[in-house]
C-alpha cells in the first residue's frame, strides 16, 4: 500500500478517523502525523546524542546516548516502542525524538527508540516481531558473536545489560507487556534478563467493558476497531491475549519476564481502568516482582508526549527516569 496524497475522488473503505482512512484502492492516509526529524549530533538543550541504526531490513531505531563522562561509561537501557494504535507513528518523529531525548537526559540512560513496521500494509503480528528482534539485537551486543562492524558502538560501549528496561506508550505500552511475556519463557542473547517494563497508558481492550469504556455498540468503538484493522486475523478477535491480557485463555501473567512494572495511567484516559485491573491481575498471579503503578490526575491519554513542559509531564518522566536507572 502507498500513502495517500489526493482523497477528493478516492472511495472510503475503513474510516478510524481522526486517526487513519483506508481507501479501496489500497491507499492509506494517516490523519495525526507529526513530521520525522533528524537524529542530533548534540541536542543543545539536554546534551544528549542521537543517531540512527539499521536492525533489520524492515526494523531500524534511533539511538539516544547522554553525554558520557568516559568512553566507556556504563548506563541504564531502555528499550522503548512508540504508540499510534501500531498504524501511526515513528521512533523518528519530533514528538518521539524529544520524548526519548529529555528521558535520556533525566535518566542518564542509553534509549534505542524502536521503528517498526505499521498496520494496516503490514498486519500484526509484523509490530510484535519487529519489535522482539531489536529487543534481541540490542541484547546481542552482551555477547561477543558479531563483527565489529556489526555492533554499535554506543551499544557495547555504554549499555549495562544488568540495568535495561523496556518500555512504550500506548500501543508501545501493549508491545512492552507482550515482549515481557515473551522473555519469560524464550531466552535473550546473552541470557539477559529484562529488570523493568514500563507500560504506559496501554493499549488494551476486549469484548466486557472496564471503567468508562463504553457500555453500548462496544463493536463500533474506535479503539475496537482500530483492534480489527490491525489484526484482523487475531484469533478471538477483541479477546485475543495479545490485545485483552486477562481474557479466558491468556497466558498467565506470573510469567512476565521482568522484575519491576510500572504502569501509568491518566484520570481522563478512557484506558485507563483497564490498565488498573491489569496492574491488579499482575499482583494476584503470583508473579514475582514489584508492581508500581502512576495516576495523573486531570490528564488525558499520552499527555507528557503532547506537552511534555507541563509540569504533570517532568513528574511523570522524572518518575520514569528513577524507575529506568535504579
Amino acid at each position: 500500500m502507498t500513502t495517500a496524497t489526493t482523497t477528493t475522488t478516492k472511495e472510503v473503505l475503513t474510516d478510524l478517523s481522526p486517526v487513519i482512512k483506508v481507501y479501496t484502492d489500497g491507499t492509506v492516509e494517516r490523519l495525526l502525523h507529526s513530521p520525522d526529524v533528524p537524529p542530533s549530533p548534540e541536542d543543545n538543550t539536554t546534551g544528549v546524542y542521537s543517531k540512527d541504526a539499521t536492525i533489520s531490513p524492515t526494523v531500524s531505531a534511533r539511538i539516544h546516548l547522554p553525554k558520557p563522562t568516559h568512553p566507556t561509561q556504563k548506563l541504564p537501557v531502555l528499550v522503548y516502542y512508540h504508540g499510534g494504535g501500531f498504524c501511526i507513528g515513528s521512533a523518528f518523529s519530533h514528538l518521539d525524538h524529544r520524548l526519548m531525548t529529555v528521558i535520556s537526559a533525566e535518566a542518564g540512560a542509553l534509549v534505542i527508540s524502536v521503528d517498526y513496521r505499521l498496520t494496516p500494509e503490514h498486519p500484526l503480528p509484523a509490530a510484535y516481531e519487529d519489535s522482539w528482534d531489536a529487543l534481541k539485537w540490542v541484547c546481542s551486543h552482551a555477547v561477543d558473536t558479531q563483527t565489529n562492524s556489526e555492533k554499535q558502538k554506543w551499544i557495547s560501549n555504554h549499555a549495562d545489560f544488568s540495568r535495561i528496561s523496556i518500555g512504550g506508550d500506548s500501543a508501545g505500552g501493549n508491545i512492552a507487556h507482550n515482549l515481557a511475556l515473551r522473555a519469560g519463557s524464550e531466552p535473550l542473547p546473552g541470557n539477559v534478563k529484562i529488570a523493568g517494563a514500563i507500560l504506559s497508558h496501554p493499549y488494551f481492550w476486549g469484548s466486557n467493558p472496564i471503567g468508562n469504556e463504553p457500555k453500548e455498540d462496544i463493536d463500533q468503538s474506535l479503539l475496537y476497531q482500530l483492534w480489527l484493522l490491525t489484526y484482523p486475523s487475531a484469533p478471538s478477535g477483541i479477546d485475543n491475549p495479545s490485545i485483552n491480557p486477562f481474557c479466558d485463555g491468556a497466558p498467565s501473567l506470573s510469567g512476565l519476564g521482568c522484575s519491576r512494572l510500572m504502569v501509568c495511567v491518566s484520570e481522563m484516559d478512557i484506558l485507563t481502568g483497564r490498565a488498573k485491573v491489569y496492574a491488579e491481575k499482575v499482583k494476584e498471579s503470583g508473579w514475582n516482582g514489584v508492581v508500581e503503578v502512576v495516576e495523573i490526575e486531570g490528564e488525558g491519554h499520552c499527555f507528557h508526549i503532547f506537552g511534555i513542559e507541563n509540569e504533570k509531564a517532568k513528574n511523570l518522566i522524572k518518575r520514569w527516569a528513577t524507575f529506568i536507572s535504579r
